[in-house]
């Protein structure tokens, strides 16, 4: 159980709802063709790259008064780095006074374009890794993905005042590769490490490969508790994928909070508003930048997000672990089904077992 310190920490963040963390769905271009994608990304666009115009016209609705000093826009797709104008995005939104960086696959991030982008403004890179060199390649559909990510994780992990993680999805295929995967980053110098698991949308619903089995989610416990009882100079820590019971204290630096539309907003491809890109974008979307003021819709929308009153059905009604999950992460409610896809308790922590 969470401690009730932590819940009433919790509940005044949810009163607050101060925004410190925008995402933009920058472009739906994307170079490679990932088994896991929630986007369902390709080459070519469904949807235009939103002119850079029409966000920051969004973002000029936050009042100066109303931005933190760490508020951070992350620029995501899609792959960001196909944008040709990424360079004169960051350093618009850097002009503006926030802290901006993206979330790339790394294939194009090299020596030049670092160097520009750091120009630029860019505060802060996530670069994803996900396996070793087979599995990765088969995880992202191209013979040359692993080599360019590791030049590209190589790269950010040297570069001073970079705020630089690396995020690995976790899957049956590369459960068994993460002890030589934490060792490859390590001895590059990675400052931080992030695992997670793939909720079954986009893609990911099609393929049993992608979701662990409730021993496997153990074994990824563990081996993150080990990791980080261990002293080592990496951070590892386990994502924002659910509560998981007793380990809560053990796999993370805080306990488990989805901050989606408390302290996290998104402008979408399409330009609608909503939390997380992940979370089901029919059924949560708040409003859109074309019609409606970013920030007042901010302000005075996105319920479902901090009322997770409506969760407490099907399933979750009963759960006693529900105060302590509300029913797990947005993204994990997609559709109409009054339950989450994957059940946050659902490898028997509620019940005790399996504890540490």
């Amino acid at each position: 159980m969470l401690p009730a310190l932590f819940r009433a920490f919790r509940g005044l963040e949810t009163r607050v709802h101060e925004l410190n963390y925008l995402f933009w769905e920058c472009t739906t271009r994307c170079n490679l063709h990932c088994r896991h994608c929630g986007s369902d990304c390709g080459v070519q666009n469904r949807e235009p790259d939103m002119p850079l115009d029409d966000f920051l016209a969004a973002l000029d609705t936050i009042p100066p008064d109303h931005r933190p000093h760490d508020f951070t826009v992350v620029l995501t797709g899609g792959e960001p780095l196909l944008r040709p104008d990424l360079t004169a995005c960051g350093r618009a939104i850097r002009e503006r006074g926030f802290g901006w960086g993206i979330v790339s696959n790394g294939f194009f991030y090299d020596a030049a374009k670092q160097a520009s982008l750091r120009a630029a403004g860019l505060r802060a890179l996530t670069i994803s890794l996900d396996g070793l060199e087979d599995t990765h390649n088969w995880m992202r559909g191209h013979p040359h993905g692993f080599e360019r990510a590791l030049q590209a994780i190589s790269l950010a992990a040297r570069e001073p005042g970079l705020a630089f993680d690396v995020v690995t999805c976790v899957h049956r295929r590369n459960l068994a590769q993460l002890p030589a995967l934490h060792s490859l980053l390590e001895g590059l110098g990675v400052p931080q490490w992030r695992l997670f698991t793939v909720i079954p949308i986009g893609r990911a619903a099609q393929d049993p490969d992608m979701q662990l089995s409730d021993a496997e989610m153990v074994t990824l416990m563990e081996f993150i508790r080990s990791r980080r009882t261990a002293g080592a100079p990496m951070r590892t820590t386990f994502s924002c994928e659910g509560w998981v019971g007793p380990y809560e204290q053990q796999v993370r630096d805080t306990p488990y909070f989805c901050r989606a539309g408390i302290n996290i907003a998104s402008i979408l491809i399409d330009g609608r508003i909503c939390a997380c890109p992940n979370i089901d974008r029919d059924r949560f979307s708040q409003g859109n930048i074309r019609e409606d003021s970013f920030y007042d819709v901010w302000q005075t929308r996105f319920r479902p997000f901090r009322d997770r009153a409506w969760s407490k059905t099907g399933p979750c009604a009963s759960c006693q672990a529900w105060k302590d999950c509300l029913g797990g992460p947005l993204h994990n409610w997609h559709g109409t089904a009054d339950a989450p896809l994957v059940c946050p308790a659902h490898f028997h922590f509620a019940q005790g077992e399996h504890r540490p």
